[in-house]
Parts: C-alpha cells; sequence; structure tokens
C-alpha cells in the first residue's frame, strides 16, 4: 500500500527491487480513505508504474489516475465483494470500461468473503448493472436501460483469461488452446434443476453455476479433482487444522469471539407514516 496525501513514497524501494528483478508488482490503489490518486501520481511521477502492473480495487480514482493506469499498460483486479462490504468505493467496472484497462476477478480475503469465482462473477455484473440502472433513472429526462453493457461472458472472461493477463500467464493458462498447460474447470451437475434446460451457457455459468457443480478440475493437465471430489493433496488433514485454528483462537480470544459474531448495529429510525390502513 502506497501513502495516502503524502509525498513520502517508502515502497518506491521495493518497486526498484521488483524491476532489477523483473517481477510484476500488485498493490492496493483507490481504497477510499487509504490509498488514493496521491499513490498513483507518487508512482507515476518515480517511473514504477510499468506495464503488467495489477492495482487491486482501484475503486476511488480520479479520471486522471484511471488514464494513469491504462496509458502504462497496467490492469486492475476486482474485489466486488470486498469493495461492495468495506466502503473501499464502489465497483469500477463503468470507469474500467470506459478507459479501456484490462480486469480480472479476486475475493480479497477468503475468511470473510465467498472463496470462489462464481460469487465474485455474479457480484461484479449485479453492481455493475445496479449502477447503470441507476445512473440513467437519475438523468433528465430519465432513461429505461434496455441493453446492459456487462455481459455474463465479459465477466467469465475476467476470472479466466483476465486473471492469465493479469499474471502475466495467458499464453500458457486462461483459455482452452494448443499448447497450452491444460487447466481445466468442468462443471457437470446432472442432479441439479438449474442445469436443465441449458439455453445460455455464459448465463449459465455466471447465474446458475456454484462450488458444488464442479465435477472436474485438471492443473498442467493432471487430474486433481474428480466427480466433485479433490483428489490432491490431503484435504481432510488440511480441515483438521483449520479446526484446531478455530479452536484456539475461540479459547484464547474468550468472551470476545462470540461478541465479534455479534457486533453492534446502528438503530434505523422508522420514518413517521400518515398513512392508516381501514379495513
Amino acid at each position: 500500500d502506497v501513502p495516502n496525501q503524502d509525498d513520502e513514497f517508502p515502497e518506491l524501494a521495493a518497486y526498484r527491487v521488483a524491476q532489477d528483478l523483473g517481477l510484476r508488482v500488485t498493490t492496493h490503489a483507490g481504497v477510499w480513505g487509504a490509498t488514493n490518486d496521491w499513490g498513483i501520481r507518487n508512482a507515476y511521477e518515480a517511473g514504477v508504474m510499468l506495464e503488467g502492473y495489477t492495482y487491486v480495487h482501484a475503486a476511488s480514482l480520479s479520471a486522471d489516475s484511471y488514464q494513469k493506469i491504462a496509458a502504462t499498460g497496467g490492469n486492475v483486479s476486482l474485489a466486488t465483494e470486498s469493495e461492495d462490504t468495506c466502503g473501499q468505493g464502489y465497483p469500477p467496472i463503468h470507469q474500467l470500461r470506459k478507459y479501456g484497462i484490462p480486469t480480472s476477478l479476486s475475493v480479497d480475503t477468503s475468511v470473510w468473503f465467498s472463496a470462489d469465482l462464481f460469487s465474485a462473477m455474479r457480484a461484479t455484473v449485479n453492481a455493475d448493472r445496479a449502477l447503470e440502472h441507476y445512473l440513467a433513472h437519475r438523468l433528465e429526462p430519465a432513461e429505461t436501460i434496455t441493453h446492459v453493457k456487462l455481459r455474463a461472458e465479459d465477466v467469465v472472461h475476467m476470472a479466466t483469461r483476465g486473471g492469465a493477463q493479469a499474471l502475466g500467464k495467458d499464453d500458457q493458462i486462461g483459455s482452452l488452446e494448443k499448447g497450452k498447460l491444460g487447466d481445466v474447470v468442468l462443471l457437470k451437475n446432472e442432479d441439479s434443476p438449474t442445469w436443465a434446460p441449458l439455453v445460455n451457457p455464459w448465463g449459465q455459468v455466471v447465474y446458475q453455476a456454484q462450488r458444488g457443480d464442479v465435477h472436474t478440475v485438471l492443473v498442467g493437465g493432471e487430474v486433481v479433482k474428480w466427480d466433485g471430489k479433490v483428489t490432491a493433496g490431503d484435504l481432510k488433514g488440511v480441515r483438521a487444522k483449520l479446526d484446531d485454528t478455530v479452536a484456539y483462537l475461540e479459547r484464547e480470544v474468550g468472551d470476545d469471539w462470540i461478541a465479534g459474531q455479534h457486533p453492534d448495529i446502528p438503530e434505523t429510525e422508522v420514518l413517521y407514516n400518515p398513512y392508516k390502513y381501514k379495513k
């Protein structure tokens, strides 16, 4: 992360090391109240905004900052559930589209939000469509949107090839093409009523598919999940360690653990209603 409103740029040394080693940089950007246009300005003026760098969230930036990201060949990774929940700024899909910035999807933190890209795709397409309708309704005169700009196939691209491009590995993964590594996710669930009829594959993946519909996964041509069950690694052992970790935290944190699950919620004042229903 870079400073908020500060001319100091302590991360510059890390950027220089990344340049020397030929490494890509991923950094927060445009997180409301934390990392804003100053961070982009500092990096741009220092000459360390290089092609292929990834800016996560980018939800609270000015037009000038988006132009800088686009001009330097950067890309943005959206963590829509996180942006919606944590007040980092509205997911800027419409801005990224307007400035031609390549986009991928992420989950930010899997202990707080959905740890799968099906949820990320749905959250992203719904957030952008909701904003598009909202802005159209506020026009004078108001407009009705009948053809939304962000399509299901667009967010599937963000979740697959968009991620590969952000990692600089589009020549290896992200799509099914001759010569690539053979990373494949097969969706199949003949027991689910939501899988018939199959009319639009893009819409099916975005609006109907769940983690439980993942039948087979290949990584580099090797099967790591088959018939809905993970076949690689010690899943039971990992789950046991996670359960032990949670139990330890519950013991150490004590009553605050329970309190943290049920935080105080601001009260909502119900407005006076002058209308009365008469039977």
